[in-house]
């Protein structure tokens, strides 16, 4: 119980989105009153609207505050739920789930989560994902399809690790308080990090300059040096055309490409394969390949295994053509660099303008930045990343990057430390050893389902057609999916078919809807949780933070971490659980950074723990001597994707046009002329918070933007209402007019179904075509090929007057 004496101010810091701002709160008589930044924090120099609302959030009448049961059928109107106790709550959970798991198999119960980007679910995801791996479970439907795939995931192929990292250790970040250029590409950090934003402005104040890639005028781009208004989905090509400049005019680091990609890797012109020392000679591997040594103007040979090449000084080369003898005669062949500067020609300005939309005045001077306002850095977000092209497109951002040799190095995106810590993550138990192949992991192999990952798409088809096995039942940690994810109808005919459905959140929502049992979650501000590093600097990866409770949970609500360490006991695991004393589970976390849990809770706005950095960590030496590299499989920055090709897929990040748009689908164009995106609003965390007062009134309603020459021709003026139609269903919104977007776009936004009873304000039906759920508009069959992304920035629509 915390203390209710008396007026204090507590430090700590906001956990709904991914930002981590570190803040100070107010608890009068154990009543949280307000919530400000703490500038003393390193992500504390500002505090959003939504931060701000959370003395609305805890004490909403929204909120729920009892764990139910559902007591009519599934598909009732009325739903019957009844009041039940804890105990009944976790005990039907746990009975349900090892049932399922009995006659189905572990991986027959799929777990759900909200996205660790917006919402405060990331205090909670290493134990969610322990229980999954200590249960059997390879099947977590997260978004990471959609958020996080593209500049986390997808670019692991290029460097082994994210481009760009979500979280601490999750890959390399912009290191902008050194960066002389920094890129924004489908990032907007006013709306989804203001860390970001408020380190890229003290940036520019000292003189460093800014690209923003947006189709949206909007927060940093009014400061950027060059706006690039790209159309939507054509991010690859920009990047593509980006690096043709680049690599025309000579500004790229080719001692690095030389150094540390697999550019030099010689491939043949016959096969399209990468020569190896098997085609020389019948007992050579396949695994050391071949580059043109131009020193000794002959082939030398590199190690994959060693990560070295067979001569120390050779200066392998970047271009040209070269014929080898072979086991089956002479072959031509070329580095895989001058592959992919072959690529990136087929992109000369004049293309990009067509194709992006982008002048090519605005082009030169980007690739001018990028290379001569060096070191650069990057960060991409999910505006790059919701199309059907998205993993060859954070590949071709990913290599543009390559190009200027930044990477790893102070003032480019650096692997920044991290505070030493035991992982938690499960991967050691022995049910996660060899579990059943995730859901989609058969038709993309190279997917989010590689890391458990799966998608709700693929969820729905094995609950609904049992395909490749059934799933049975469900427990999901706040996600609400009917409304964040495309095809709400099937979804919750899926929801609605199985089994067993427990979900854990703070509002009864569209998707808590469909369950048997609720049980109801404490927000952040009432529960405890421990935090390992803020990722944004090196500052801030170096903070430790326990952020205690700053008042009694409402109700009778738990933390997520609670829940699972709760069903962990029943299910007979405690013992992966500490035997449910998840302070135990802390101090295990804390041990190898020498902090204790007394002293971070003693000192609630945190320590720092001071932590050495390096710079170009693939030149340190291994174990063995030679340089550690990259985690890929060459050990080198991989232009040139062998898996790739094994698996079907081009080598190169190909730029193909989206499935669904003007290009490719001219005859569905002829009648839904506009393409459409969608944003979030700075207000809301997707599908969250249009429920508290102060959020709700400054946006009451849906809205869509469009340019006002768009409008006029359709008979909208601003405020409208108006019916957004699409080949696969429509929405209505309010009309809201901008003359910095382009006439051909339209930008919706998702998220809306609640209801702000306080104000009046209406909810929406989710499943409804006359409501306003965007995601009614999106296609479920046009999909990313490797990662199964549907096109929610990207697809065509038209938009209507309302009489």
């Amino acid at each position: 119980m915390t203390d209710k004496v008396g007026q204090q101010k507590i430090k700590t810091y906001c956990a709904l989105c991914i930002a981590r701002c570190g803040a100070i709160a107010t608890v009068d008589e154990g009543r949280l009153v307000s919530l400000e930044p703490d500038p003393t924090h390193p992500t504390g120099q500002a505090l959003c609207a939504k931060g701000r609302a959370a003395p609305e959030l805890v004490y909403s009448p929204e909120r729920l505050h009892y764990p139910m049961k559902r007591t009519r059928p599934k598909g009732d109107p009325n739903p019957g739920w009844e009041r039940i106790g804890w105990d009944e709550a976790l005990d039907m959970t746990a009975a349900a789930m090892r049932r399922i798991a009995d006659q189905h198999g572990p991986e027959a119960v799929a777990f759900s989560q909200a996205s660790g980007s917006t919402t405060a679910i990331g205090d909670s995801a290493p134990w969610i994902g322990r229980l999954m791996k200590a249960f059997g479970t390879p099947n977590a439907a997260s978004p990471l399809e959609l958020c996080g795939w593209g500049r986390a995931y997808a670019t692991r192929y290029t460097y082994g690790v994210g481009s760009v990292g979500v979280g601490a250790g999750g890959g390399a970040m912009p290191d902008i308080d050194n960066a002389g250029c920094v890129i924004l590409w489908g990032y907007n950090p006013s709306m989804s990090r203001l860390t970001h934003g408020t380190a890229v402005v003290k940036g520019l104040k000292r003189g460093m300059r800014l690209i923003v890639v947006d189709p949206r005028h909007v927060g940093l781009a009014s400061k950027a040096d060059v706006w690039l208004r790209v159309r939507p989905g054509t991010d690859g090509a920009l990047a593509l055309g980006l690096a043709n400049l680049m690599i025309e005019r000579g500004w790229y680091d080719s001692q690095f490409l030389r150094d540390w990609s697999n550019g030099p890797m010689l491939v043949r012109d016959d096969t399209g394969r990468l020569l190896t020392e098997r085609d020389l000679r019948p007992d050579g591997s396949d695994r050391r390949y071949c580059a043109w040594d131009t020193g000794t103007d002959s082939l030398v040979i590199y190690d994959s295994t060693a990560g070295a090449y067979k001569r120390t000084d050779a200066d392998p080369a970047l271009e040209g053509t070269y014929t080898v003898e072979t086991t089956e005669g002479a072959v031509t062949c070329r580095p895989t660099f001058a592959l992919y500067a072959a690529l990136c020609r087929r992109y000369p300005p004049e293309t990009v303008a067509s194709t992006c939309w982008i002048e090519p005045e605005q082009l030169e001077q980007a690739a001018d930045l990028i290379w001569n306002a060096r070191p650069t850095a990057y960060y991409a977000w999910s505006g790059h990343e919701q199309h059907t092209n998205t993993t060859q497109t954070a590949r071709a951002i990913s290599l543009l990057y390559a190009l200027t040799g930044s990477f790893d190095k102070v003032g480019g995106n650096v692997l920044f430390p991290t505070v030493p810590n035991a992982p938690v993550n499960g991967e050691d138990i022995p049910a996660a050893q060899n579990p059943a192949p995730a859901l989609g992991v058969t038709e993309r192999p190279l997917g989010p389902a590689r890391w458990n990952n799966v998608s709700t798409r693929d969820v729905y088809r094995a609950i609904l057609e049992d395909k490749p096995y059934p799933v049975r039942g469900l427990l999901g940690f706040g996600a609400n999916i009917l409304v964040a994810h495309a095809g709400p109808q099937r979804g919750r005919e899926a929801l609605n078919a199985l089994d067993f459905y427990a979900h854990f959140d703070m509002f009864m929502t569209p998707t808590a809807a469909c369950a048997d049992v609720i049980l109801p979650v404490a927000s952040p501000f009432e529960r405890d949780a421990l935090k390992l590093g803020f990722e944004i600097s090196f500052e801030a990866q170096s903070w430790l933070q326990y952020r205690t409770p700053l008042v009694d949970p409402v109700g009778e609500c738990k933390s997520d971490a609670e829940i699972v360490f709760a069903l962990a006991q029943r299910l007979g695991l405690g013992e992966h659980f500490w035997d449910g004393d998840l302070d135990a589970a802390y101090r295990h976390q804390l041990a190898p950074s020498g902090v204790t849990l007394e002293e971070l809770r003693a000192t609630p706005g945190g320590i720092r723990v001071p932590l050495q950095t390096t710079y170009e960590k693939h030149a340190e030496a291994g174990p063995d001597g030679t340089p550690q590299g990259f985690a890929t499989p060459s050990r080198k920055i991989e232009i040139w994707s062998e898996t790739f090709l094994e698996h079907g897929y081009p080598a190169l990040p190909e730029f193909e046009e989206l499935i669904v748009g003007p290009v490719s689908r001219p005859d569905l164009a002829e009648q839904f002329p506009l393409v459409l995106t969608s944003a979030k609003n700075a207000l809301f965390c997707n599908s969250q918070h249009r429920a508290l007062p102060s959020l709700r009134k400054r946006h009451p309603d849906p809205a869509v933007e469009l340019h006002p020459d768009s409008a006029a021709a359709r008979g909208i003026a601003s405020g409208d209402w108006v019916e957004v139609v699409s080949p696969d269903g429509s929405m209505r919104a309010r009309a809201n007019l901008n003359t910095k977007i382009d006439p051909r776009i339209v930008v919706g936004q998702h998220g809306w179904w609640q209801a702000c009873e306080t104000l009046g304000a209406p909810s929406y039906d989710p499943f409804d075509a006359a409501g306003s759920n965007f995601n009614m508009l999106i296609g479920t069959t046009a999909l990313d090929p490797i990662s199964g992304t549907a096109s929610h920035k990207a697809y065509l629509c038209d938009v209507r007057a309302l009489s």
